[in-house]
């Protein structure tokens, strides 16, 4: 056996496949070789013409078929000149550089490794060499085997479970009543959708010497487009461009500018003249846009198996995991409008609402310093109904839902992830050592130790200078922290003077409405103030991780992962939590109001809560940034790619983009950005967090969130597909440091809807009133009914002539009221002006104090005991899941112990064949 596995390894290397290979295999070879042409196969692009036939068997009509696929390659720019070689990777450089020595070096090394390579000008600028690379046969199989590549062996088979006769009768009748209904709106057909053969049949680790165990149909389609890619970029990190220990890598020479652009092919245009539906698909390119990227289906599910041949296991996750989140919006977003809807409906019932709308002889104290007049209560009663649709008995059971909607969310991702690792062959795969960074090694190239686990020698950061320099960017992430509170305090600032400016403002609507005017504006200078500090913060971010000296990619990724997250976070809540939790807490009362720096009087909230402000917040902030994502989604890309047509229109005239071979018309592309999938992910992230953390003050924003991400996933498909030059196909089990990041959101929104419920909203002091000062009580009910004199008993008394000269209104109220206003109303639980001890705390304050606190006790452990108990619930492994891991892994084991006994057997066929030859010829 170890003789006959090294005759097939030399031969592998040649391209043949060594006489004891299967049958069909070794016919198809010797049909290539003596005919030249490449056998068609179900992998190859030309069958996604009639994706509804396959057949894992070769004919002899496969050699007119791959004439087709030829020629449509060659003249749309995806082969070399030959019309046969594929281009499975594209190196782009200008004549002028000054670095020809390496870049020269660096190529004939490509040569030495066994790639192809083949020059040509740009149409449209001469300066601009394309370098188009392709990887042979024997190149492809060497690497796959050192990268552990897995290939399909063997197919798939499901076996059925034995069922008694009686279910098997019902079953048959559930499968006729369903084939009376409409088909789910959300799948494609079966003909719409290639057959990829990968999904349909047991994989294994690629290897030369077990060749004939896998299923080769074509050796040019065998390994798929996005393989083939990483092969080549596998080898092109790996190729050395100067003499020297380190100098080595496309990474470093992209980094010096030998080279301008490094990127694989799109697979030919993703427009047709002819329809999808009656002429099948062009190419895999052509499919994604019709299927995925086309607004045409954006309630369908995405083809993920399809996004991932093409893009690569590391961005199908990430669609996986956006299209799953979209997906549990779908229920929060319902109960949320349920919410609302349950408000409207209750309004007119609402009995804190009537009275307030009903107060018309409760005058309120001014809100502000001399300029703001007395007020009816009643004026709120717009507000106050406002204020109920968010602020109601639902409210409290939404907040737990949400809780429990994060944790059953994280859970059954894990599920999902761990059937997606499944199907796309990640069970097994270990992501590779990270090399080096550059910068890491010039930096510490004087001081080297052994690698533990290479055992050779590399670069060695001292403990000392790698702590000084953590410390240094804690330091400047704290400083940048202390920024952000600074510019909320600003806005604080600009929302104290501007009230008062409001107040007498000469428009009545204005004049009438200043504190909604004020809370308005205040959010979009704020939401101006968040999106300049972003810029800011992300050149910070990347200084202070750059000054860090990460070791390797890996390393220097998840450090600038969690600064940006941390600055973008703090950025885009601080306000939110400053509304939340601050607005109106720490005001003092009239006559002895806290002020800030001694002169400005800190802001108040509503007469009819805190609440309508942080509604305003969130609806604003959310909507803004959201409308603001989605234009530099796609805006920003799609002015680029005009402007680079136009700036060629300019300089060569009108040139046909059908003219254009691809590699030209990706080179005009916008590559993808410097982070890779960073700034999608972050998007998500955030919003996440700003659906949950507050959402018991804003039951509308899952539904909001929804909405976005319905466009923000065919956005991100269209931008893929058509805006951005094809990326580098990669692979990742899961999507990393952000799993974490969303746990720790989770964790987090359970604390701040404890406080928002029991703080900010009048949830906690309308159930202390009902259960001990109203109507009702004592007798263990709080119906609406126990809700009467509610307002009356939640506002103080203050006497106006106690008022400090600075707050003394300018008027005395008798325009309004006909007479002088002598005593006003204000929101507190305070003892009246005549008391023994006026305006101190009453018992009914002490009360909601300590109800507060007992409420978010009792709220954050049963929140957190629920969402503890589901995680221990849910298995991270789904049981159909690790059954059929376990079958398979005894299928693969005894399908390569009966191959082996195949091949066995032929050779000993064979022997007492020449055996009986030779007894023949004996005389």
């Amino acid at each position: 056996m170890e003789e006959s596995s090294a005759e097939t390894l030399d031969s592998s290397t040649q391209g043949d496949v060594p006489p004891l290979a299967v049958k069909d295999v070794q016919v198809v070879l010797q049909k290539e070789r003596s005919d030249g042409i490449s056998t068609p196969s179900r992998d190859d692009d030309s069958t996604l013409q009639n994706p509804g036939t396959h057949s894992s068997i070769l004919d002899d009509n496969s050699k007119s078929q791959s004439a087709v696929p030829e020629r449509r390659n060659k003249s749309s720019g995806l082969c070399f000149g030959d019309g046969k070689s594929l281009i499975d990777y594209i190196l782009v450089y200008r004549k002028s550089s000054s670095q020809s020595e390496k870049r020269e070096m660096f190529e004939r090394n490509i040569r030495a490794e066994g790639l192809r390579m083949e020059k040509e000008a740009s149409l449209t600028n001469s300066d601009v060499i394309f370098l188009k690379l392709h990887a042979p046969w024997d190149v492809l199989c060497r690497y796959a085997e050192l990268m552990n590549i897995r290939m399909p062996f063997r197919r798939k088979i499901f076996y059925m479970h034995r069922r008694h006769k009686f279910l098997s009768r019902m079953e048959k009748r559930i499968n006729k009543f369903r084939g009376w209904l409409p088909r789910k709106p959300m799948k494609f057909d079966n003909d719409t959708l290639p057959y990829l053969e990968e999904n349909e049949s047991f994989t294994a680790p690629f290897s030369r010497s077990r060749i004939h165990h896998f299923i080769i149909h074509n050796k040019d389609t065998f390994f798929n487009n996005a393989t083939r890619s990483r092969i080549v970029h596998h080898i092109l990190q790996r190729v050395k461009y100067e003499e020297g220990k380190n100098k080595m890598g496309l990474n470093r020479l992209l980094t010096n500018n030998s080279y301008d652009a490094a990127f694989p092919l799109h697979e030919g245009s993703y427009h047709s003249k002819n329809s999808i539906r009656t002429h099948g698909a062009e190419n895999h390119r052509h499919l994604l846009y019709e299927c995925w990227a086309w607004w045409g289906v954006w309630y369908k599910y995405q083809p993920l198996d399809l996004i991932r041949r093409y893009f690569g296991e590391k961005i199908g996750l990430y669609f996986a995991w956006l299209g799953w989140y979209t997906g549990m919006l779908f229920p929060a977003a319902v109960v949320g409008l349920f919410v609302f809807l349950y408000g409207v409906f209750t309004l007119e019932h609402c009995a804190v609402s009537k009275e307030i709308c009903q107060a018309t002889n409760t005058i309120m104290c001014p809100i502000c310093d001399q300029y703001c007049p007395y007020l009816r209560l009643s004026d709120s009663c717009i507000y106050a109904k406002v204020t109920h649709l968010f602020d109601n008995g639902a409210t409290v059971f939404f907040a737990v839902f949400m809780a429990v909607w994060a944790t059953v969310f994280l859970e059954f991702w894990k599920r999902r992830r761990a059937v997606l690792a499944y199907d796309w062959d990640l069970i097994d795969w270990e992501e590779e050592e990270d090399e080096i960074r550059p910068q890491f090694e010039a930096k510490y190239s004087k001081k080297e130790r052994m690698n533990p686990i290479s055992g050779k020698p590399e670069p060695y950061q001292a403990f000392t200078d790698k702590y000084s320099r953590l410390l240094v960017s804690s330091s400047g992430i704290f400083f940048m922290i202390l920024v952000v509170i600074a510019a909320v305090f600003g806005i604080v600032i600009y929302r104290v003077i501007t009230v008062s400016t409001f107040a007498a403002f000469g428009w009545a609507l204005i004049r009438n409405n200043s504190q909604v005017a004020t809370t308005g504006t205040a959010v979009c200078i704020n939401f101006c103030v968040i999106m300049l500090l972003n810029v800011l913060y992300e050149r910070v971010a990347l200084f202070l991780t750059n000054l860090e000296q990460p070791r390797t990619e890996s390393e220097w990724e998840n450090s600038f992962t969690f600064k940006m997250f941390l600055f973008q976070f703090v950025n885009l809540n601080s306000s939110t939590f400053y509304i939340a939790f601050f607005l109106g807490r720490f005001t003092g009362r009239p006559g002895a109001y806290l002020r800030l720096i001694n002169r400005w009087k800190l802001e108040e909230c509503h007469p009819s809560g805190c609440l309508i402000d942080l509604c305003m917040q969130m609806g604003i902030i959310m909507v803004l940034k959201q409308t603001w994502n989605n234009f530099m989604e796609l805006g920003y890309p799609l002015i680029q790619n005009w402007w680079t047509r136009q700036r060629l229109k300019r300089e060569h005239g009108h040139i046909p983009k059908a003219s254009l071979p691809q590699w030209e018309r990706d080179y005009n592309l916008q590559s993808m950005n410097a982070y890779g999938l960073f700034d999608e992910y972050l998007k998500m992230i955030l919003q996440f967090g700003f659906t949950t953390i507050f959402v018991a003050a804003f039951p509308l924003a899952p539904l909001l969130a929804l909405i976005n991400n319905i466009i923000e996933i065919r956005l991100d498909a269209y931008k893929f597909v058509t805006q951005w030059r094809r990326p580098l196909p990669s692979q990742a089990k899961d999507i990393g440091i952000w799993y974490g990041i969303l746990e720790g959101i989770g964790i987090l929104s359970v604390i701040t809807n404890a406080f928002v419920i029991a703080v900010t909203s009048d949830f906690i002091p309308r159930l202390v009133y009902a259960y001990k000062y109203g109507p009702c009580a004592g007798q263990g009910r709080a119906g609406e009914g126990c809700m009467m004199g509610y307002v009356n008993a939640s506002l103080s008394v203050f006497r106006v002539s106690d008022f400090e000269k600075r707050s003394q209104p300018r008027t005395n109220g008798s325009e309004l009221f006909e007479e002088a206003v002598k005593y006003c109303r204000y929101r507190d639980y305070r003892e009246p002006p005549d008391s023994p001890e006026p305006y101190t705390y009453t018992l009914q304050f002490w009360h909601v104090l300590a109800a507060r606190l007992a409420f978010i006790i009792v709220f954050e452990h049963m929140v957190f005991a629920i969402k503890t108990l589901i995680a221990y619930l849910i298995p991270d492994l789904p049981k159909d899941l690790r059954d059929r891991m376990r079958r398979e892994k005894y299928l693969i084991q005894e399908m390569m112990y009966e191959a082996e006994l195949e091949r066995l057997q032929k050779e000993k066929d064979e022997k007492k064949k020449k055996d009986r030859a030779h007894h023949k010829e004996w005389p």
